[in-house]
């Protein structure tokens, strides 16, 4: 791995770095262009603004590693006040949430993360909306993807996350395409051994495209998510030979990076989503934006030097 990217990655795990960070007075500036802000009112503005330009969203309420009931419980508080409030703008129906399952528990109470997840889901069905479950490292992804299988059980709609730096990901494409799930291909953001998965950028990109061909040829829907110029043409050009049309597959950007390609994309007819995170817990998820593209890097360090 790329040594500058696990120095990342360490600091995402830092509380250390992050308070030494918070205190330069530009942080706020950075941490405003890739998340929408630390409550629901900022999800609910942010949300507002993209949905009025065409484009479709999924929201994260930010945070990971809970392990006690009360907090996975908050999370879930988090989630089902954020669906109603969206219900109560109108802005519900096509909506999505994305989920991480160890901000409901799952390391100290699997059983217990599986039936919070659930209970959100409910609550993304009562106001049309859908919920994807985000993947994390590659220790839970078993567990993570039978999860999604039971969700889907109650709603074929779940969505699931494979990260193409994975070794194992183009037999779970695989297997997720034939059974027609939603499917959001990502590149990954965690740090791996190379025993599990791919360290060379250039096999991670291989990886992508061979993993993005199995799921344009299956029966489910693929979530598209890169802003890497090379997957999304690839995206384009297999949809075309699989005669796929826009409503089939989606296109997945990140709030905050290359916002002008996401409208451009969106007017050519493409279905379009951004994530679009919140909350207090926004550290860890800063860094790894940071980590994969060194194009952000170079936005945040502009802007530590510019502070007063």
């Amino acid at each position: 791995m790329n040594p500058l990217r696990s120095t990342i990655l360490a600091a995402s795990r830092s509380r250390h770095v992050r308070h030494g960070v918070e205190s330069f007075g530009t942080t706020r500036r950075v941490v405003d262009r890739f998340v929408a802000g630390e409550g629901t009112d900022d999800a609910l503005e942010c949300v507002h603004r993209l949905t009025s330009e065409g484009l479709l969203v999924t929201v994260d309420h930010l945070g990971e590693e809970v392990t006690d009931a009360a907090g996975a419980d908050a999370t879930v508080e988090a989630y089902t006040s954020l669906l109603s409030a969206l219900h109560e703008k109108d802005l519900g129906r096509g909506a999505d949430v994305s989920v991480k399952l160890s901000a409901l528990g799952l390391e100290a109470d699997p059983c217990g993360a599986r039936e919070r997840a659930g209970r959100i889901l409910t609550a993304a069905r009562a106001v049309d909306a859908t919920m994807t479950i985000d993947m994390e490292h590659s220790a839970r992804t078993s567990t993570t993807l039978e999860v999604v299988r039971s969700l889907r059980d109650d709603d074929p709609s779940v969505a699931a996350v494979i990260q193409a730096m994975l070794r194992r990901t183009e037999d779970d494409a695989r297997q997720l395409a034939s059974e027609g799930a939603r499917v959001r291909l990502c590149k990954g953001a965690y740090a791996e051994a190379a025993d599990v998965a791919y360290q060379r950028r250039g096999d991670v990109d291989e990886s992508y495209r061979r993993c993005l061909k199995i799921l344009m040829h299956g029966s489910g829907t693929p979530l598209v998510a890169s802003h890497d110029p090379a997957m999304l043409t690839a995206a384009l050009e297999l949809a075309a030979a699989e005669g796929r049309g826009p409503d089939s597959y989606e296109l997945q950007l990140l709030l905050g990076v290359r916002p002008d390609e996401q409208r451009r994309l969106h007017s050519l007819g493409l279905a379009v989503r951004v994530y679009v995170p919140f909350g207090t817990e926004w550290w860890g998820y800063l860094m790894r934006r940071l980590a994969e593209r060194p194009q952000n890097l170079a936005f945040f360090a502009r802007a530590l030097a510019s502070r007063r």
